[in-house]
């Protein structure tokens, strides 16, 4: 079975900015034949189009596709854009998510359904759709996060929307390895994006430029977006053994 990306169609949720643009640029340069760039509304589609103009630039196929995903019936269009743009899906990242930080008295009915529906519901049926519709041997990978393993508070239900994703990535591991197909989550640290600093102060925020034991070799203390992509690729590619995983990537801000 082929492991490396020649020829390969990558779907990637969320691969317009941030991390999700990064994989989609790093993994057209690394020689993946296509590249499916979901994006959530019209004030990413700016962000999309520039990634897609890079995919092709670095010599890959490339298509956008808008969709919110908490709603799975725009999951599975956006699996059947790509597949009919380009006869078939390889490898599904879900580089989606939101951050709702707030002591749990705080949090309300909006918040916990809002951030639920983001990061676990869209998670689930994202991996649903991509277990149905990838190819045999395909990858599967889901960001999540470090704080799964933080002894913190405030981040009640951001980590606990992320945590039904490790059972999500054991049990579809088991029910589609039979198909060849690997599947992973990865938990990075903060990540220097401003998805990290609309949730912190100032002070919290240079808390967690100082909490990672690596932190004083990272550019900003925090976990560097370029620091995931390489793992990200490593795993739908040579990695292909590591599955039913959770992986934390984060310099030492969190272990277990």
């Amino acid at each position: 079975m082929d492991h490396s990306l020649k020829d390969k169609v990558i779907l990637i949720g969320g691969g317009a900015k941030n991390l999700g643009g990064l994989i989609s640029r790093d993994l057209a340069q690394a020689g993946a034949k296509a590249i499916v760039v979901h994006y959530n509304s019209d004030a990413t589609k700016a962000a999309a189009d520039d990634t897609v103009a890079a995919v092709k630039a670095a010599g890959a196929q490339a298509i956008s596709v808008q969709g919110d995903l908490t709603q799975p019936a725009n999951v599975a269009k956006l699996f059947d854009a790509g597949i009919a743009a380009f006869g078939g899906i390889d490898i599904a990242i879900n580089t989606t998510g939101m951050v709702i930080k707030k002591l749990i008295v705080d949090v309300t009915e909006e918040d916990y359904d809002k951030i639920f529906d983001v990061n676990s519901k869209a998670a689930f049926f994202f991996m649903q759709e991509a277990g149905k519709k990838l190819r045999d041997g395909g990858k599967i990978c889901t960001i999540v996060s470090s704080l799964l393993a933080a002894y913190t508070d405030s981040y009640a239900i951001y980590p606990g929307s992320k945590a039904p994703v490790e059972h999500y990535t054991r049990a579809a591991s088991k029910e589609f390895g039979s198909r060849g197909i690997s599947v992973t989550a990865v938990g990075p640290g903060p990540m220097e994006t401003p998805f990290f600093y609309g949730q912190e102060t100032a002070d919290s925020a240079a808390y967690n430029k100082a909490a990672a034991a690596l932190g004083k070799y990272s550019k900003t203390g925090l976990t560097d977006i370029e620091d995931i992509s390489p793992l990200i690729k490593f795993l739908v590619t040579d990695g292909w053994w590591i599955t039913g995983q959770t992986i934390f990537a984060n310099g030492g801000y969190t272990t277990r």
